[in-house]
């Protein structure tokens, strides 16, 4: 359901309705059950007269400044949404979506740090708040939220299955069915570190995939993804007998691309605060649009 809100300085202004704002429970249960405010953060605004009522209209202190937790890259990253709530970045291949190592927090050149760039940049005083990842050597959009309370609503929705990510992967071999969905665990590799597998005993993983055309030699498939195990595209795949095209990791060759072929193309999420469906598309980056014209 799409609701109403504005920014007005500081203030995130909604309205609920009269008959919600003029009962104090039931303005607290729509905010906390609706709109999705966890509780520190209403008790926070309590205390710090950070919630004002005027007539029919509701406002919230949601966007304070904050001191960026993240150095600036030398250059910002490329914007494909944005508004006062969220934004969505583009992750190019071969940059992590934040720094792991000291050295990485040093080199400022994760995505991370571009998107402090590009706050820096704007005027904006925010945190880095990633709401999911990528593989560094995955290109794709990554969602950002802006403010605490988005935050919170988008992380919500990341655990309830309520973001989509629609990713296209260039596979090795002829894929016999045109459709189908992999069921199967995925978990820690023992034997090598930083690779997963399946596994009885690994965490419940589901991607479902369609052929979008194939070769006796390689396939263009689409996959969506029902949970967001680490790996998980590239570990199915090669379950099935189709590693991705350049994943050494799994079992792919490296003689077509440099890196695992899988590209993020779609993105799709209700707005944290208004509820409208947002839709963002990723432009196929140059290395994968080559592979898939071989196709």
């Amino acid at each position: 359901m799409q609701q109403y809100w504005a920014r007005r300085g500081e203030w995130l202004e909604m309205t609920p309705g009269r008959s919600l704002i003029r009962q104090e429970q039931q303005l607290e249960d729509w905010l906390r059950h609706t709109l999705g405010v966890p509780q520190h953060l209403l008790s926070a605004w309590k205390h710090s007269e950070g919630l004002k009522v005027a007539g029919d209209r509701l406002r919230m202190r949601v966007f304070a400044d904050e001191p960026c937790d993240y150095e600036a890259a030398d250059g910002p990253a490329e914007i494909l949404y944005e508004d006062d709530a969220c934004l969505v970045a583009y992750k190019p291949a071969g940059m992590a979506v934040h720094p792991t190592t000291p050295e990485q927090h040093a080199a400022r050149q994760t995505l991370a740090h571009a998107v402090a760039c590009h706050y820096a940049w704007t005027g904006i005083e925010a945190r880095i708040r990633h709401i999911h990842r990528l593989d560094t050597d995955t290109s794709g959009p990554v969602l950002y939220a802006k403010t605490a309370l988005s935050h919170a609503i988008l992380d919500e929705a990341m655990r309830h299955k309520a973001i989509d990510r629609q990713y296209a992967a260039v596979v090795q071999g002829k894929v016999a069915s045109l459709q189908g969905t992999i069921d199967a665990p995925i978990g820690k590799d023992r034997h090598h570190r930083g690779r997963r597998r399946v596994t009885d005993n690994g965490d419940h993983a589901v991607t479902h995939y369609e052929v979008v055309r194939r070769t006796d030699s390689l396939s263009l498939v689409r996959c969506t993804l029902e949970t967001g195990r680490t790996h998980q595209i590239r570990v199915h795949m090669s379950h099935i007998g189709h590693p991705l095209a350049g994943d050494v990791l799994y079992g792919g060759g490296a003689q077509h691309i440099r890196r695992q072929a899988l590209h993020g193309e779609l993105l799709k999420f209700h707005h944290p605060f208004g509820g409208d469906y947002i839709q963002v598309q990723a432009p196929m980056p140059s290395d994968m649009a080559h592979l898939c014209q071989k196709i």
